[in-house]
C-alpha cells in the first residue's frame, strides 16, 4: 500500500508539472510581443495561491506522509511566480495595478493561513484548517476548464481544447485522487476527484466532436484550456502549438 501510495504521488508530480508548464507558450508570445495583449493574469495569481496553500498543507508538521504534495506544489509556486512577474513586467499600467493588487491579496491570504496554523492551531485542527483552504482553491483551479467545455458544446468543435492537455488534466486528477484515497486524505482525494471527473468529461467531449476540429464556426474570442481559475484568450495558432 505504501509503495502504491508513493508511485501514484510520483506520477501525480509528473502530470502536474506538465500542466504547470503548459502556459509557457502564452508567455513566449508575451515576451516576444512585449505585451500581454488580451490575456488575463488572474489565473496565474490564483493558481499561485493554490500551489502555496497545497505546498504548505503537504509539509510534515501540517499533514503526515504528504511530502510529494509539497514538492510539486513548491515547484508550481516557483513556476507561477515567474509567470506573474513576467505578466506584470509587460502588462499595461491599469492591468499591472490590478494584478499587483491581487498578488498582494493572495500573499496576505497565504501568510494569514500559515500564521494562524502555526500560532493558533495544533494537530488535527491545523490539518483541517490548512486542508480545507488548499482543497477549496484546488477545486477552483480544476474548475477553469468549464468555460472551454461550454465553448466546445456551443461550437461543436474541439479546436480550442487540445487533446493532450485534456488528457493530462484527467491523468493528474486521477493520480492525485488515488493518492489521496490510499493515504486516506480527503483534502487531497476530494478536489482531485473533481479534477478527475472534469478531465473525463473533457475527453468525452473531445471524442464526440473530434471530427469537427476546425470546421465549426469559431467564436470571436474563445477561452483556451490552461490551469488556473479564469479565462485566457488565445488565437488558433497559439493553441495548435500545445
Amino acid at each position: 500500500m505504501d509503495v502504491l501510495h508513493f508511485l501514484f504521488g510520483v506520477f501525480g508530480n509528473a502530470t502536474a508539472l506538465f500542466l504547470f508548464l503548459a502556459p509557457t507558450i502564452t508567455f513566449k508570445r508575451i515576451i516576444r510581443s512585449k505585451s500581454t495583449e488580451q490575456f488575463s493574469g488572474i489565473p496565474y495569481v490564483m493558481t499561485l495561491l493554490n500551489c502555496l496553500l497545497s505546498a504548505w498543507y503537504g509539509l510534515p508538521f501540517v499533514s503526515k506522509n504528504n511530502i510529494l504534495v509539497s514538492t510539486i506544489n513548491g515547484a508550481g509556486s516557483v513556476i507561477e511566480t515567474i509567470y506573474v512577474v513576467v505578466f506584470i513586467i509587460y502588462a499595461a499600467k491599469k492591468e499591472k495595478g490590478k494584478i499587483l493588487g491581487l498578488l498582494t491579496l493572495v500573499l496576505a491570504i497565504f501568510t494569514g493561513v500559515a500564521l494562524v496554523s502555526l500560532c493558533a492551531l495544533h494537530g488535527n485542527a491545523r490539518k483541517l484548517f490548512c486542508g480545507c483552504a488548499a482543497a477549496i482553491f484546488s477545486i477552483i483551479m480544476y474548475g477553469s476548464p468549464l468555460s472551454i467545455m461550454r465553448t466546445v458544446i456551443k461550437t461543436k468543435s474541439v479546436e480550442y481544447m487540445p487533446f493532450f492537455l485534456s488528457l493530462f488534466v484527467f491523468l493528474c486528477g486521477t493520480s492525485w485522487f488515488v493518492y489521496g484515497l490510499l493515504g486516506r486524505d480527503p483534502f487531497v482525494a476530494v478536489p482531485n476527484g473533481v479534477g478527475c471527473g472534469l478531465g473525463a468529461i473533457q475527453l468525452i467531449l473531445y471524442f464526440i466532436y473530434r471530427d469537427n476540429k476546425g470546421e465549426a464556426k469559431k467564436p470571436i474570442s474563445a477561452p483556451s484550456l490552461e490551469m488556473g481559475p479564469g479565462k485566457n484568450h488565445q488565437e488558433k495558432q497559439l493553441v495548435e502549438q500545445v
